[in-house]
């Protein structure tokens, strides 16, 4: 699929069959022509975010009953959470539910578009709308693990899969590996999220959660620590146009204990990233992709979306 003209989006992309560990991808050098595209398809998704985050400040119809529970053997144990979130009625899947959660000052319609890539192909969808006024990183992850725990609840599923873009991705991380949401996360994809802390963040100094998201930040450290036995597998999408993650490699999950591979983007930039109908596809085919010891052929390696 592509952007109406003059828009230049990503061509092609290796397929994600099997996920494998990787380290550090190095920056590529950074065509004026293609930042130059890049920037024009920022601009072009900003005007459409505006025009849809009205319906994202709403939360979802809660459509879930008995009819779409989950399998009979799973186990939820439920909790109170105090958001209003939805987990969407599909036909049976056997692969977990996929939550969705958004950027700094976003919500969930920023997701509109691989919100319809999963529905499309069976996924149970629910997302989750932090405040904008959230101080704390540690606090919305506290969040995040309430209302997880309600959907495992209410599915009658063990586990979850978590899609996050930006901040979202971090939150969900500081959940997996420092709350123990690792029981409850099989598979994290991030999307541009800035892992390693980014030397550029808006309003830095201003928003104290905008603060913790830059290198060298408590949390940042935190997420530096050991993580011995972390069960959840990461998938972080980084592009080599992202003018928020500074420098690139920052949205890359670099971390000794950690199951992880970085996917590496070209022609698009940060805002691009949930919305791009050929991310969208690698971000699905990531989430279907078998866990360690449900397929024995051997992972290939990295992989990319150029």
């Amino acid at each position: 699929m592509k952007f109406p003209p003059p828009l230049s989006p990503p061509t092609c992309f290796t397929h994600l069959t099997h996920l494998s560990r990787l380290t550090r991808l190095p920056a590529l050098p950074r065509l004026s022509s293609a930042l130059l595209g890049a920037t024009a398809l920022e601009l072009f998704v900003l005007t459409g975010r505006l025009i849809v985050y009205p319906f994202g400040l709403t939360p979802e119809r809660d459509g879930t009953g008995p009819a779409e529970a989950g399998p009979p053997a799973a186990t939820g144990t439920p909790t109170t959470a105090t958001t209003a979130t939805t987990v969407l009625p599909v036909t049976a899947a056997a692969t977990p539910p996929v939550v969705l959660l958004h950027g700094f000052i976003d919500n969930r319609s920023a997701f509109l578009v691989l919100r319809r890539a999963l529905i499309r192909h069976g996924r149970r969808l629910a997302s989750l709308n932090y405040s904008p006024l959230t101080r704390d990183v540690r606090t919305a992850a506290e969040l995040l693990g309430r209302h997880v725990e309600e959907i495992c609840a209410r599915t009658g599923y063990d586990r979850v899969d978590i899609v996050g873009h930006s901040l979202g991705g971090l939150i969900a991380r500081y959940y997996v590996q420092r709350l123990g949401g690792d029981r409850r996360v099989r598979t994290l994809v991030t999307l541009g999220t800035p892992h390693g802390g980014t030397a550029v963040a808006p309003g830095a100094g201003v928003h104290p959660i905008v603060r913790q998201m830059r290198g060298g930040s408590s949390v940042i450290e935190e997420l530096r620590g050991p993580a011995p036995g972390c069960r959840t597998r990461f998938v972080s999408f980084w592009s080599e146009l992202d003018q928020v993650m500074v420098p690139v490699e920052t949205a890359c999950v670099d971390h000794p204990d950690l199951d992880a591979v970085n996917v590496r983007v070209t022609g698009i930039g940060h805002l691009a990233l949930p919305v791009h109908p050929t991310v969208a596809a690698a971000v699905r085919e990531a989430l279907e992709a078998p866990e360690a010891g449900e397929d024995d052929a051997t992972a290939t390696g990295a992989t990319s979306v150029a």
